[in-house]
């Protein structure tokens, strides 16, 4: 097992790793931008180094930095938690490269990963259903792309191969609007994420958001964890997350988590990952994977008590999967609501200073977040401020026992979306289960 390593992130994920590192008996280095000194985890940790300014592309996106934080410390390895550069082909290969273990895939496999294109031909040759749609870049030919559209069918949807986290998508209704779309997707495309690759595949109305958590080792074994729903979203980000899925059958649970298993064993992956599909009358069509631990991880963590973080860190030090499958068992459900420094009508951020947090407890309660009293949210970064998550022996179980978290939790002197997490909580629809990715937005009346 590793001595030290860097968390090269900031908030809940960066303060998760460190208590995951603390029960493995690994020391820790936390580096931070100037308008994070106060993060708990880096008053927390062994080691702290300031790597930059606020801005993000100064400091937690800076590789130098962190490569320079590591050397510096005599770090082993680098943890890169979620978001920033944690899906960063460049940063994995710089970091093995500088002689350090970075905590997640292979280069080779975030790169293959994260181009859509490339990671759609791997899933349908590992056997994965994927969404109707030839998978292939789109050309300049007129013709050619306007043909393609009428053999998969209207509504279509254009998407950036090198997309993500929702942005790069349009959908297309008529075949009028298609060549305009395919353009102005094209330009956005390679302004946001510098390929102007992109492809075309049928638009899903009514689907559901369902995931499955892997983790594969580098010894040849690969496992699931089961699955998420994760439909509640709003613009295409999610808002609660639960395990097991509604409605869902063990046979499909058993059958779709071992195909993903498979399949990391045919791309050779390593760590933790999560492949994300749309679910829609009864079949599932993968979108993409995500090369990396999840911000709902906590929800899986809670039906298997199987801890996703030290396993990832288990992993990339060279060790084998603690469990096999059959060591796997799901018991009760776990909803997941996130919590956000928003204002819950027009979510526009509400940084500012804490003046007085109350965590809720009782059974099944977990709260990860790093605020405390007097804490100062920045403007600088994503408005997520923690995460509640509430298990029960069942749904109804878990839910309740939510509605009584959210009404006992306290955050004073900035705006949080709590109110709007009580009304979905409350929400008739959403206690039925099973609604689809668009159903929040209409709820909202943003559709």
């Amino acid at each position: 097992m590793f001595d030290k390593i860097v968390i090269a992130n900031r908030g809940e994920i960066a303060l998760r790793i460190l208590r995951a590192c603390r029960e493995l008996d690994i020391k820790t280095v936390a580096v931070y931008s100037s308008a994070d000194r106060d993060l708990k985890h880096v008053r927390l940790a062994d080691e702290a180094v300031c790597i930059g300014p606020p801005s993000s592309t100064d400091s937690y996106l800076n590789i130098p930095a962190i490569i320079s934080a590591a050397e510096v410390t005599d770090a082993e390895a680098i943890h890169p938690g979620y978001g920033f550069l944690s899906e960063n082909a460049d940063f994995s290969e710089k970091v093995e490269q500088s002689g350090f273990v970075f905590i997640g895939p292979k280069a080779d496999t975030i790169r293959m990963m994260g181009d859509k294109i490339q990671a759609k031909k791997a899933m349908i040759a590992a056997g994965i259903p994927c969404v109707p749609g030839n998978g292939d870049p789109l050309s300049d030919d007129k013709a050619e792309n306007l043909k393609l559209a009428h053999e998969i069918g209207y509504p279509v949807i254009i998407k950036a191969a090198g997309g993500g986290g929702g942005r790069g998508m349009r959908v297309v209704h008529t075949e009028a609007a298609l060549i305009n779309a395919i353009t102005m997707t094209k330009a956005e495309a390679g302004a946001a994420f510098g390929n102007p690759t992109v492809y075309m595949e049928k638009f899903l109305e009514d689907p559901r958001h369902i995931e499955f958590q892997v983790i594969a080792d580098s010894h040849g074994n690969a496992i699931h964890l089961g699955e998420r729903d994760c439909s509640m979203q709003r613009r295409h980000q999610k808002v609660v997350e639960e395990a097991p899925a509604p409605g869902l059958s063990d046979e499909e649970r058993d059958r779709m988590g071992k195909l993903c298993a498979k399949a990391c064993l045919d791309i050779g992956y390593r760590g933790a990952g999560t492949f994300e599909f749309l679910y829609e009358k009864g079949q599932f069509f993968f979108i993409e994977m995500n090369t990396r631990v999840q911000v709902e991880h906590p929800v899986t963590e809670m039906i298997t008590g199987f801890d996703i973080v030290k396993e990832q860190l288990r992993v990339a030090a060279g060790e084998k999967l603690s469990k096999t499958q059959d060591q796997i068992t799901f018991t009760g459900h776990a909803i997941e609501c996130r919590l956000n420094a928003e204002d819950p009508t027009n979510f526009m951020p509400s940084p500012g200073k804490i003046n007085q947090f109350h965590m809720p407890g009782g059974p099944g309660i977990r709260c990860e977040t790093h605020i405390y009293n007097g804490y100062v949210v920045p403007p600088f970064y994503d408005s997520m401020i923690g995460k509640l998550i509430a298990h029960g022996e069942d749904r109804n179980s878990a839910i309740a026992r939510m509605k009584t978290a959210l009404s006992e939790m306290i955050i004073d002197g900035i705006k949080t979306n709590i109110p709007l997490q009580q009304d979905i909580m409350a929400d008739s629809a959403f206690a039925l289960g099973g609604q689809n990715i668009h159903y929040l937005e209409k709820k909202l009346g943003l559709d």
